[in-house]
């Protein structure tokens, strides 16, 4: 019995126990916070108007948008712009006599044949040596091997006869059978006179990088400060800028140019160039061609068919070959196949002033049966000079 009242005491202070610790636990439970509220949310104060002091805005009277002016839409706003200046009209310098003023840019170049033939025909004996040297001069000149052959001929017969011995009588002796290779007697003047009324048309061919289309605007130049009217005809439609770069040349004499869409048909910018310059009264047509290599038959195919376009609107009276004096013996190889293509009437010059090879003049008019016309000696806009025989060999052998 004792054990079981014993027993009772036991769980009755156990149970005292655990109901004290979990009541301790309940109390020191914080409660959970009670919900947040709203904030004031305090509206800022008005921007305030010039002059006004920051308080609450007042009340304004506001427009409605039928009280509002708004533009006519029937009438757009047109906005002028200032009219584009036209270019400044250049006045080319004058043709005749340009040779001889160029003669100095020529001679610088041009003068170590002249002195190297006269130094070798200055020596005391006139031995074969001596006469092979001059043949080696000319030769590396670009005369030609028969022209060259002619010259010492000619020259041996005459030193001989004469006894010439000084360096004056050797410089006239020389002077004298250079202009006769040179030939003075051909005809040089572009022909651009027609008899009938119509434009006088000069076409211009050549292969590349010979400075066609700069050539084509300088001869506009020429053209005009003779005195002439000038269309030109941008016909290069292969080159990108060829025609801007002609347009150019055009604008700054005052000539009108007629060009087409960049790789167009050349032949159909030629014919309008003629038919237009037909109804503007024009006094010559000029034509650029592009650029063709002398290798590709199909490219002088179709320069020949330009040519061939061109002559239904008006004759041709000009076919200028433009070639680059630097080529030398490679520039005969070009003449002869353009000549069989477009029959050349006359040949162009160009970079004369940078090359010693001056005797391509007398070798290409050899080649071809046709003159030298016009040479280029420069940069300049008026640097092209019409070829004149006894200027250019006063250059050669200088005073």
């Amino acid at each position: 019995m004792d054990i079981v009242i014993l027993a009772v005491v036991i769980a009755v202070v156990v149970f005292g126990v655990l109901g004290g610790l979990i009541v301790g636990s309940r109390r020191r439970k914080q409660p959970p916070p009670p919900p947040p509220t709203a904030p004031d949310i305090t509206a800022p104060p008005a921007e305030p108007h010039v002059g006004d002091e920051a308080e609450t805005p007042r009340e304004e009277p506001r427009r409605t948008i039928e009280e509002v002016d708004l533009p006519d839409g029937s009438a757009p706003v047109v906005v002028e712009e200032p009219p584009a200046e036209a270019p400044a009209i250049e006045i080319p310098e004058p043709t005749a006599g340009r040779l001889v003023r160029l003669r100095a840019r020529l001679s610088r170049s041009q003068n170590a044949l002249g002195k190297g033939l006269l130094v070798l025909l200055s020596r005391e004996h006139l031995d074969e040596d001596t006469w092979e040297e001059v043949e080696d001069t000319l030769l590396t000149a670009d005369v030609g091997v028969q022209p060259t052959q002619e010259l010492v001929e000619r020259l041996r017969e005459r030193v001989k006869v004469l006894g010439t011995r000084t360096p004056a009588e050797l410089r006239g002796l020389l002077r004298e059978e250079l202009v006769t290779l040179v030939d003075p007697t051909m005809d040089r003047t572009v022909r651009t006179e027609t008899g009938t009324g119509g434009p006088g048309v000069v076409m211009v061919v050549g292969v590349n990088g010979t400075g066609k289309t700069t050539t084509t605007g300088k001869l506009a130049r020429v053209l005009v400060a003779d005195g002439n009217t000038v269309v030109l005809g941008a016909a290069d439609t292969f080159r990108a800028a060829a025609a801007d770069q002609l347009q150019t040349w055009g604008e700054r004499v005052g000539a009108h140019t007629v060009r087409g869409p960049e790789g167009g048909d050349p032949a159909s910018v030629a014919f309008d160039a003629v038919k237009e310059g037909k109804e503007m009264g024009a006094g010559v047509v000029l034509i650029d061609t592009a650029g063709r290599l002398h290798t590709k038959t199909g490219l002088m195919d179709e320069l020949g068919k330009v040519k061939r376009v061109v002559e239904k609107q008006a004759p041709l009276d000009e076919v200028l070959l433009v070639l680059d004096a630097t080529t030398g013996q490679n520039g005969l190889v070009q003449a002869r196949v353009f000549a069989e293509v477009v029959d050349i009437t006359g040949i162009v010059l160009t970079k004369l002033d940078g090359t010693a090879k001056g005797g391509i003049v007398i070798a290409v008019q050899r080649e071809l049966g046709v003159p030298v016309k016009l040479i280029g000696l420069g940069e300049g806009a008026d640097d092209l000079a019409p070829f004149e025989p006894e200027a250019f060999v006063d250059a050669l052998i200088g005073e």
